[in-house]
């Protein structure tokens, strides 16, 4: 039994009408999301990035070369405000992990553009990432790692589609 098993049971003996099968579901993925979390800001920390730094960093390195985007992409990207990210590409300039440069088809525009040391420093986050990911699930078959994936694609686009 672990602690959501107990939690389950205990409302089960409280509320007897009450449904609380999905507890047992959405309280431990509130759970892992925690650890995720935790397991996370490790990997960057290692790296010397915050979590906000992997997220600009990875949606440029995930664009393929030359590993440059607009602004307005990266707040797409990465779901924050356009003021936010003008702050996160400052401070990630004034780190030399990214440059900016004039946007070649507007005068007014301009591209964020990872460097080599941007670069360097996102792939071996990302290895050491996988890594510590890869850790957590070995616990799991490769079946029950489709079954999973699976299952949380359905609930993920129930929840945003």
């Amino acid at each position: 039994m672990d602690e959501v098993d107990r939690i389950v049971a205990a409302w089960r003996r409280e509320r007897p009408d009450a449904e609380v099968a999905p507890l047992e579901i959405f309280s431990r993925l509130t759970r892992l999301a925690k650890q995720l979390e935790r397991l996370r800001k490790q990997a960057f920390a290692a790296h010397g990035l915050e979590v906000w730094e992997w997220d600009v960093l990875s949606a440029l390195r995930r664009s393929g070369e030359p590993y440059e985007l607009s602004p307005s992409q990266l707040v797409a990207a990465t779901m924050v405000t356009s003021g936010t990210m003008t702050n996160r590409v400052d401070r990630l300039a004034s780190r030399g992990l990214v440059v900016r440069r004039p946007a070649p088809s507007d005068r007014r525009g301009v591209l964020v553009r990872l460097t080599d040391a941007g670069h360097e420093r996102v792939d071996g986050a990302l290895d050491t990432l996988l890594r510590l990911e890869s850790e957590l699930l070995s616990r799991l078959s490769p079946e029950q790692r489709r079954d999973v994936a699976g299952a949380l694609k359905i609930l993920t686009g129930s929840v945003t589609g």
